[in-house]
C-alpha cells in the first residue's frame, strides 16, 4: 500500500506519519510506501519501514497538484491548509491554498483516472468551523452548515467538492470536522483557536499564557491522539455506510474556558492557573463568538470514531505524550 500525506510537516500529519510508519500497515494491508508532502521537505519519522520520501509541494502552484496524483497512492490525507486566524488576515492566501489547492488536486486525481482507472481513498480534514451561529447546543448532525469565517467557508465548500466528486466515483471520500485540538504541542500557530491549547500548555511549563476571551467561552475539543486516530479510522472506514453525506463530525469535550483552568489547576496546583493573564482581544472574540460550543455527533460514534470526554485527559495525552520530557 502507498500512503500520501499532504501537510505532512504539520503537528498532526508529523504524528500521523510517525503512526503509520511505526505500525507498518493500515486497514490489514502493508504500507510498502510513503509519501511526506508539504511547502518545505517534511521531517521522515524514524523507525519507519519501506521507502519514505519527503518532499516540498505547494499544492495552490501549477503542476504540483499533477504530480503528486501521478504517484497514485492508495490513500491519500489531505491535511494542508491555511489555518483560521491567518485565513482571516489574509483572504488570498487563504483561498488560494485551502479552496483552490484542495479543488486542483482533487482535479488532478479525476484526470489521472481518466488515463489508468484510479480511485483512491480520499481523507479530508475539514473543520467545526464550517458551522456558524446562531446554531443549538449541542448541534446535531444534520445541521445547516453557515460558516462566519472565510476559513470556514473554504472548508465548506471543500465538503461539497469531497462529495461530488465521490459521487461520481472519481475518488472515495471521507471528510473529518476536527475539534480543535488541545493539547498542540510546541510553539503556538496562527489559529485563532490557539489560546486553547496555549492556557494550559504555557502554565504546565511554568510559563506565562495570554486569555483573550472570557473564561465563559465553550468549545469542542479532542486531542492530537485522536485527531491521529480519527484519521487512520476514516481511511478504514466502510464508505458504503456513508451514502452521499461524506463529512462526519468528530466527537469531543465540550469544555468552557473556565473547565480548562480548573483541570489545569487539578494537573499541576493553582499556582499554574496563576500564570494565565486576561487580556481581551477583539479579533479573537469575534471570531470566537462565532464557532460552535459542542455537538451530538452521532453518526461517528455509531461508525466507531472516539475521543475524549474530560479535559482531565487531554491533559494527561499531552503530558504523557508531548510535554517536555515525555516518553512520546
Amino acid at each position: 500500500m502507498h500512503i500520501l500525506i499532504i501537510g505532512a510537516g504539520g503537528m498532526i500529519g508529523r504524528k500521523l506519519a510517525a503512526t503509520l510508519g511505526r505500525s507498518g500497515s493500515l486497514g490489514g494491508h502493508a504500507i510498502t510506501r510513503m509519501t511526506l508532502a508539504d511547502v518545505t521537505a517534511p521531517p521522515v519519522p524514524a523507525g519507519v519501514s519501506g521507502s519514505v520520501e519527503a518532499l516540498a509541494a505547494d499544492i495552490s502552484e501549477s503542476g504540483a497538484a499533477e504530480a503528486l496524483a501521478a504517484r497514485r497512492a492508495d490513500v491519500i490525507f489531505h491535511l494542508a491548509a491555511i489555518v483560521s486566524g491567518e485565513a482571516e488576515r489574509n483572504f488570498d492566501l487563504g483561498y488560494r491554498v485551502n479552496l483552490d489547492g484542495t479543488r486542483a488536486l482533487l482535479e488532478a486525481i479525476r484526470r489521472e483516472g481518466t488515463r489508468q482507472a484510479y480511485v483512491p481513498r480520499f481523507v479530508f480534514s475539514s473543520s467545526i468551523a464550517v458551522y456558524g451561529s446562531p446554531f443549538p447546543d449541542p448541534i446535531p448532525d444534520d445541521y445547516v452548515l453557515a460558516p462566519l469565517t472565510s476559513y470556514g467557508v473554504q472548508k465548506a465548500i471543500s465538503e461539497l467538492l469531497l462529495a461530488d466528486y465521490s459521487r461520481r466515483g472519481f475518488i472515495d471520500g471521507v471528510g473529518i470536522r476536527l475539534p480543535t485540538i488541545v493539547i498542540r504541542p510546541g510553539a503556538p500557530n496562527a489559529a485563532a483557536s490557539g489560546f486553547f491549547s496555549g492556557i494550559l500548555r504555557e502554565p504546565l511549563a511554568g510559563q506565562r499564557a495570554v486569555l483573550p476571551v472570557e473564561e465563559t467561552v465553550k468549545h469542542w475539543l479532542a486531542s492530537p491522539r485522536s485527531a491521529v486516530k480519527f484519521l487512520i479510522h476514516a481511511a478504514t472506514l466502510d464508505t458504503s455506510a456513508l451514502g452521499v453525506r461524506r463529512t462526519l463530525t468528530m466527537p469531543g469535550v465540550a469544555a468552557t474556558v473556565a473547565d480548562q483552568i480548573a483541570a489545569l489547576s487539578r494537573a499541576a496546583g493553582p499556582q499554574a492557573a496563576d500564570l494565565i493573564d486576561r487580556r481581551r482581544d477583539e479579533v479573537i472574540e469575534k471570531i470566537v463568538d462565532g464557532w460552535p460550543k459542542s455537538f451530538a455527533p452521532e453518526r461517528a460514534t455509531q461508525l466507531g470514531f472516539v475521543a475524549e470526554t474530560t479535559v482531565d485527559e487531554l491533559i494527561e495525552v499531552y503530558l504523557d505524550e508531548d510535554a517536555p520530557g515525555a516518553s512520546g
